[in-house]
């Protein structure tokens, strides 16, 4: 990289006089350039774009050649006798509402750079990945070997190793002249400077949020659409130290009810606000703060917070960990920008630990930093390539070019083990121990080890070198446009529609969902469809005479029911309807405690789990989903049978709540095939239930789980549309599809062959578990008008 002299006040003078005040040549819509003051020239050597000031006491041609013609003579006074003041009126110097004479030093200060390189702003970004690290990942014991302590350093001018001393020297200085500004005027002029200000957040909460979709586009979708998602599988992710939360709301935007987040951030003014998720589902989101859980503090700098947040990720993704790790962390370092990498060190590591701690094989990882020139900081992105497979270092155009923040970004997590995120980990109560001394963990990676590394080290020190440098230019813009208020970038609008289009973003205003009654949500997704209260009618009872419907038994699945069936809809949060089907019409729902995504409609089993036994034993309302109409404004009732179940099951992990305990627990139901019917009685056993005697009652465990209920029947549902039926080749091994109107088969799924959910809610049959129906091996069969578990078992095995 080219280096660039930066000249002294005193060279700065003598090449281009009293300068004054810096300004840019805007182009206007027609083409023409043109210059905020008559008395500004551009320079004669071509070095930018800077406008300069006539001498004090001159005036201009055009000025004096007026005045002379009035009877004016230098050196005197404008009055009919030459009298009265001689030097021009100054014009006002005031600035805000500070009092009259104040002198803003900064204002008066010159930054002598070039914050105008000719070429007009751009939306395309390109990707500078690391060399590929080829070195094995180290053992935990060679890690902890490479930490060294010593004094606490609070500098960062001679911290030259990865960034030239020059360009270091000039972005610190370029900082100071903002010392004595007003945060409006900073922003003000931040506004008029920026050419990407104006995208904001667009239909989001923040621009945080725009910043993840500026990322993903140019990841190539990396993060919403990761490869080593499978297709029917939840997209798990993570977002830490990121609260008001733009970034998730991003991510569940872009992926709908297929995601589940877990958040972990700061208590207090600096949470999570989900109530201000207008384009997502906060539903989806579920925040969690360290020890104690959702009644934690947050604070991502405790040990044990982190531990249990890892716990908490783990044991709820099957301790397969996320597919990728969000980290925003920062906080106000007012007074003391140049030593901002110092000063948020700790809470680098943290983000970094946290999210090595919790994602999973071959995920993702994007956290924002900072400055990068100390060996702490390069040390912590030196471990980051260790355990990943590529690494970057990239600063979006929607990070405002004036201020030092940037994103490491990373691909393919390699270490298995995660040996590198409890290593962090350990540092981590080691800099809490230091606290209050004047001791400090200086680096997590031997300065030698580091420099070994030619590829690595010359990629920190370009990175750093291209962004400083950028930065000093936009601080010398900002500078201008806070000197001079007339001054305004006139590609803002255009800039902000190219991004949107870009990066598929609605270019809409943002605002809250609109309000909808009940009846307006059931009937949006319902056209056409029998009334709730042809679809709740009771099922067809099963017995002798009618067995032979299940004859076609591939066309058939089945599941265990308590016999509480409900049609509830969702208007989101804890706002659920139940069809009351006495009443004939939508109720408040005061038995289900959870929190389900506006625009849901869903038919339920409502269960009484129950724990244990004894006087230990506890019973809990669970909801078992059935089937479903829609499922968070997606409509899914004309989907296969197996689709929908598929999608529930996805929909009820994304909004499960398992750190909230008295919320009631949301459950796919678990569906058999109809040929597979012993599946079922391998679930059945007979235990003691708290408050029904002394006599053990058949119950039903609960797949995967040590929870259980006792059921009332069986339900058989038909999944297929007719005429199509499906029957077994045993030619072939296989299933096929035949069509009893014209006698013609398929192996091929036909298009018109799934029955939709009005066609599977109206086709079921209950094979009723009455007192005296034998269905577990203990008990004796005495009704004769019911089918009992041998009949039923040998019909259908009949019809296989």
């Amino acid at each position: 990289m080219s280096k660039r002299s930066w000249p002294s006040d005193r060279e700065s003078s003598s090449k281009h006089g009293d300068v004054s005040n810096v300004k840019k040549k805007f182009k206007e819509d027609d083409g023409s350039s043109s210059s905020s003051s008559q008395d500004s020239r551009r320079s004669s050597d071509g070095e930018g774009k800077k406008a300069y000031f006539s001498e004090k006491g001159q005036y201009s041609n055009f000025a004096s050649r007026m005045m002379t013609k009035m009877g004016y003579r230098a050196g005197s006074g404008l009055g009919s006798k030459q009298q009265g003041i001689i030097e021009p009126v100054e014009a006002s110097k005031q600035r805000g509402r500070r009092g009259l004479g104040l002198r803003i030093m900064s204002m008066e200060k010159e930054v002598v750079v070039e914050w105008d390189d000719g070429q007009p702003p751009t939306i395309t970004e390109t990707v500078d990945w690391m060399p590929k690290c080829t070195e094995p990942l180290p053992d935990y014991d060679e890690l902890c070997e490479w930490t060294s302590e010593g004094k606490k350093k609070l500098t960062i001018e001679d911290e030259t190793l990865f960034c030239d001393e020059e360009i270091l020297k000039k972005m610190l200085t370029c900082k100071t002249v903002f010392d004595d500004l007003e945060g409006t005027e900073l922003r003000h002029a931040r506004t008029r400077s920026n050419p990407y200000e104006q995208i904001r957040g667009a239909i989001f909460l923040n621009r945080a949020a725009m910043k993840m979709a500026n990322i993903d586009q140019v990841f190539d979708y990396m993060f919403t659409s990761p490869k080593n998602l499978a297709p029917n599988e939840i997209l798990y992710f993570a977002d830490i130290c990121a609260g008001p939360g733009g970034f998730s709301e991003y991510i569940l935007w872009r992926r709908k009810w297929r995601a589940k987040g877990f958040g972990f951030t700061l208590k207090g003014q600096n949470d999570f606000k989900l109530e201000n998720f207008f384009a997502a589902d906060p539903e989806l989101f579920e925040p969690h703060y360290g020890v104690n859980g959702v009644n934690g503090d947050g604070d991502i700098m405790n040990t044990d917070n982190l531990e249990e947040f890892k716990s908490f990720v783990l044991e709820n993704t099957d301790n397969k960990g996320v597919h990728f790790v969000m980290a925003d962390g920062g906080f106000s370092v007012e007074g003391q920008e140049n030593i901002q990498e110092i000063l948020t060190k700790q809470l680098l590591l943290c983000q970094f630990a946290c999210a090595l701690s919790i994602v999973g094989m071959g995920g993702s990882f994007i956290c924002k930093t900072f400055d990068l020139f100390t060996q702490f900081s390069v040390g912590l992105v030196y471990l980051l390539r260790r355990a990943f497979e590529d690494v970057t270092i990239f600063k979006p155009i929607t990070s405002r070019p004036a201020n030092s923040e940037r994103y490491v970004v990373c691909r393919g997590y390699k270490d298995e083990q995660r040996l590198i995120g409890d290593f962090l980990l350990s540092i981590n109560q080691t800099l809490n121990e230091m606290k209050g001394t004047d001791y400090d963990v200086n680096s997590v990676v031997p300065l030698d080890l580091l420099m070994e590394d030619t590829g690595f080290c010359e990629y920190v020190k370009q990175s750093n070198e291209r962004i400083a440098d950028a930065q000093s230019r936009a601080l010398a813009k900002l500078h201008a446009f806070a000197k001079d208020r007339s001054l305004k970038e006139m590609s803002q609008a255009q800039i902000r529609k190219e991004c949107l289009q870009l990066w598929q973003v609605p270019d809409e205003i943002r605002a809250a969902p609109p309000r909808i009654n009940i009846r307006e949500c059931y009937e949006k997704f319902t056209q056409g469809m029998k009334s709730p209260i042809e679809i709740l009618k009771t099922p067809r009872m099963l017995d002798h005479e009618n067995a032979s419907n299940l004859s076609r038994v591939y066309d058939y699945r089945c599941c265990v029911c308590t016999g509480r069936r409900a049609l509830i809809v969702s208007l989101g949060g804890a706002r659920i309807y139940e069809w009351h089907y006495t009443a004939g019409r939508w109720v408040a729902c005061p038995d289900i405690n959870c929190q389900i995504p506006r625009n849901s409609i869903l038919e339920v089993d409502m269960v009484q789990e129950m724990k244990g036994e004894g006087k230990g034993q506890r019973k809990s309302l669970a909801v078992h989903v059935v089937d479903a109409i829609a499922l968070s404004g997606e409509d899914i009732s004309r989907k296969h049978y197996t689709e929908r179940m598929n999608d529930i099951r996805l929909f009820v992990t994304a909004i499960s709540k398992p750190s909230i305990p008295n919320m009631n627990i949301v459950r796919a139901k678990q569906v058999y095939r109809s040929e597979h019917i012993e599946e079922v009685f391998k679930c059945l056993s007979m235990k003691k239930v708290k408050g029904f005697g002394i006599e053990p009652r058949l119950c039903c465990d609960i797949e995967n789980n040590d929870s259980w209920f006792v059921p009332s029947g069986l339900c058989f549902t038909k999944i297929t549309k007719d005429p199509w039926t499906m029957a077994f080749s045993k030619s072939r091994n296989r299933k096929y599809f035949f069509n009893s109107n014209d006698r013609t088969s398929s192996f091929e799924c036909p298009p018109d062959f799934c029955a939709t959910y009005e066609m599977c809610a109206s086709s079921r049959w209950y094979w009723s578990w009455e007192e005296g129906v034998k269905v577990h091996e203990s008990q004796q069969h005495s009704r004769e008008n019911i089918l009992s578990r041998d009949e039923i078992v040998q019909f259908l095995h009949q019809q296989t």
